[in-house]
């Protein structure tokens, strides 16, 4: 085997893809803009600013491994969202008001 069937023949190392957070403006929450792959953090926020920064419209970026991303499944949705009408201290007619409040 020549050494050119070996490259051919070798697994292809990517660089690992990285998901990018970028806030528009101060007081504003990051908002997932893409991903993009990278060596390394470092790489990743300089290419995140180039790719996804355009005429100075961002004032903070945020990188993340896509593979350090951990997500609830969409099927368990009822588990997590649902508005737990088992936990009666969640209603407000689980308490009572004190007589000397009458405006409520």
């Amino acid at each position: 085997m020549t050494s050119e069937e070996k490259k051919a023949a070798a697994p292809r190392r990517e660089w690992p893809l990285w998901e990018v957070f970028v806030r528009s403006r101060s007081g504003l929450d990051h908002k997932h803009c893409g991903s993009l792959h990278a060596a390394d953090a470092k790489m990743a926020i300089q290419l995140a600013r180039d790719v996804y920064t355009r005429r100075q419209e961002g004032t903070s970026v945020w990188v993340a491994r896509s593979d350090h991303i951990v997500a609830s499944d969409p099927r368990d949705k009822d588990m997590y969202f649902d508005p737990m009408e088992d936990k009666v201290y969640r209603h407000p007619t689980f308490y009572r008001l004190p007589d000397s409040v009458d405006h409520m």
